[in-house]
């Protein structure tokens, strides 16, 4: 016979957990606005358009 065990239906997860991941992700966010900001037209361009190839999306 195989016991089972039921987990909550949500973890629970510490204010300071949350607080953590809330500035890791404005940072993160933060850091790529201000590299695309500086970054060459031409940069943007490539590097979205090989996004597009390698993911197989059409692009043209």
């Amino acid at each position: 016979m195989l016991a089972t065990q039921s987990l909550p239906a949500t973890l629970p997860v510490s204010t300071s957990t949350r607080l953590a991941t809330a500035v890791f992700a404005g940072a993160f966010g933060a850091m790529l606005l201000y590299f695309a900001a500086f970054a060459h037209a031409d940069i943007l361009h490539n590097g979205t358009h090989d996004t597009r190839h390698a993911i197989v999306a059409p692009c043209h």
